[in-house]
């Protein structure tokens, strides 16, 4: 089917381009969503009566998009949740979560602006791609880890070993261990020189 874009699409066309697409494609989500009329004589010349109006909606959209971009881009968001060993999550981080945290922040956003092609399954340190207008995008960054203590460790760039991890020590306890194991150290070689 052809239809004739109200609006820019990703991999398929700019406003005003009438492309070609999948019956279902145009039937279920174009022509209900209002991004596309069907080709035809009518809709042409409707759209040619409506281009000016068209055009200046899209540039509205576009500048709210990029003010909220602005505001998005680089920012920081902590997701705790439950883990192995290994770093594997026992459930996973979706699009719909990332939208709900961004959303608790203060930002309108919905769920299909989260460009996500799989579900997050693993702690650390993760880049997903916010896609506010079909030509604005921000980049955020989710840190996802079991506490907030870890979520602050892996912030500064500190490796974390599974059971320091799933414990929680910390470097006050490893001093500690370093302080214990010396002092038997000493025991030991006075018990050997107490024997000799």
């Amino acid at each position: 089917m052809e239809v004739i874009l109200l609006e820019r699409i990703a991999r398929l066309g700019q406003l005003g381009d009438t492309v070609r697409v999948r019956d279902g494609y145009a039937r279920n989500y174009l022509l209900p969503t209002g991004r596309a009329l069907r080709a035809n004589d009518a809709n042409r010349a409707r759209f040619e009566a409506q281009k000016a109006q068209l055009v200046a909606r899209n540039e509205e959209r576009k500048s709210e998009a990029q003010s909220i971009a602005e505001q998005l881009n680089g920012k920081r968001f902590v997701i705790v949740r439950s883990a192995g060993e290994t770093g594997q999550l026992y459930g996973s981080v979706s699009a719909r979560d990332i939208a709900e945290l961004v959303r608790a922040e203060g930002y309108a956003i919905n769920r299909n602006a989260v460009e996500l092609n799989l579900p997050i399954k693993a702690i650390g340190l993760h880049t997903v791609a916010i896609v506010l207008h079909p030509e604005v995008e921000s980049r955020i960054e989710l840190n996802i880890a079991r506490s907030q203590d870890e979520a602050e460790r892996q912030a500064r760039g500190e490796t974390l070993t599974s059971a320091d991890a799933i414990y929680g020590r910390d470097e006050d306890e490893d001093l500690a261990d370093e302080d214990a194991e010396g002092e038997e150290d000493e025991a030991e070689t006075e018990s050997d020189d107490a024997r000799a």
